[in-house]
């Protein structure tokens, strides 16, 4: 594996006011790289022209994190427009992409819920099976899209890379109203019974098995592998993965809540009993790479979300 030699210049981002696309902006601004961020004001992507304005400044990278997606119910009862909607967000930038950038590498971002709920959660798998329950209309968007880099790239000779995260977690998105990825939930609950002597109820028996990874990683992790010169599919996770209890514990800790009040409702569907994403890839092309440890990652997190719970910015209203 090679390095490009052409580094970051000068780079658009699409979703770039979404959680993982601020953390993107900041670190590009941090290391002097010249970048275009767009939001849905900046660029409805649902209108294929809408990139039109940028189509005569020459982008080295691409780095497209726009998606339409909701955590929860949302999803279940708009699988039609969920389908609809991503697919021509995604078909407006790979056209773009081939028509108007195609000196540019496109860097996009998978979903772990592309692979098969039972399978070897390896990157050349990703395609294979069916993707998770209850997120097959989504987890086959992102293969459609990664489908078609690959198409686009076999016929006009395009460079991609598709990153694919495990739950990305780090200081509070402000997602005020919105049903929250499960560590910022679980947050949200010590916060509430912190303060608002509201019950903890979490679903099922606390022993399913997550992954996290902090977005700081993941950002720099992704700006890592877009350096390298070739076409692939990586996944980036901590590499580990801990049970819903030991992610509860930690936070309870850093609020100053005791875990045993959290009651688990084992009557309830906590989905899959492990998700875990194999690292090994990614850990052969960057192996020099530090993580944030996982207990300084949800402290921060959980003094984050309080200072916005007691500003009223998120929580509490």
């Amino acid at each position: 594996m090679k390095e490009n030699k052409q580094h970051l210049k000068s780079v658009i981002i699409t979703g770039a006011s979404g959680f993982m696309g601020r953390a993107l902006t900041s670190r590009l601004e941090v290391l002097g790289v010249d970048y275009v961020g767009l939001s849905s004001r900046e660029a409805d992507l649902l209108n294929p022209r809408s990139l039109d304005r940028y189509n005569h400044t020459k982008y080295d990278h691409i780095f497209h994190l726009a998606a339409w997606y909701e955590v929860g119910d949302p999803n279940l009862h708009h699988l039609g427009q969920q389908w609809l909607f991503n697919q021509q967000i995604n078909t407006t930038v790979l056209g773009w992409w081939q028509a108007h950038q195609p000196q540019a590498k496109l860097v996009s971002i998978g979903t772990s819920a592309g692979y098969e709920d039972s399978g070897d959660h390896r990157e050349e798998n990703y395609l294979k099976g069916d993707p998770i329950e209850g997120l097959y209309t989504y987890g086959m968007s992102k293969r459609m899209l990664l489908t078609g880099q690959m198409s686009l790239s076999e016929q006009y000779g395009l460079k991609w890379l598709t990153v694919i995260a495990s739950t990305v977690y780090g200081p509070a998105p402000n997602n005020s109203g919105k049903q929250l990825q499960f560590i910022f939930d679980i947050t949200r609950k010590i916060l509430n019974f912190k303060y608002n002597d509201e019950p903890i109820t979490l679903w099922g028996d606390g022993n399913q098995r997550r992954e996290l990874v902090h977005v700081t990683d993941f950002v720099n992790e992704t700006i890592g592998l877009s350096n390298l010169d070739e076409n692939m599919v990586v996944n980036i996770g901590e590499g580990n993965d801990h049970t819903i209890r030991e992610f509860a514990e930690i936070l309870c800790e850093a609020a100053g809540v005791d875990p045993a009040v959290i009651h688990y409702d084992t009557s309830r569907n906590a989905g899959s009993k492990s998700k875990r994403l194999n690292t090994e890839k990614l850990e052969n092309l960057l192996p020099a790479n530090t993580r944030i440890p996982l207990r300084d990652g949800l402290f921060e997190l959980a003094l984050d979300m309080e200072q916005e719970y007691k500003s009223e910015k998120v929580l509490g209203r």
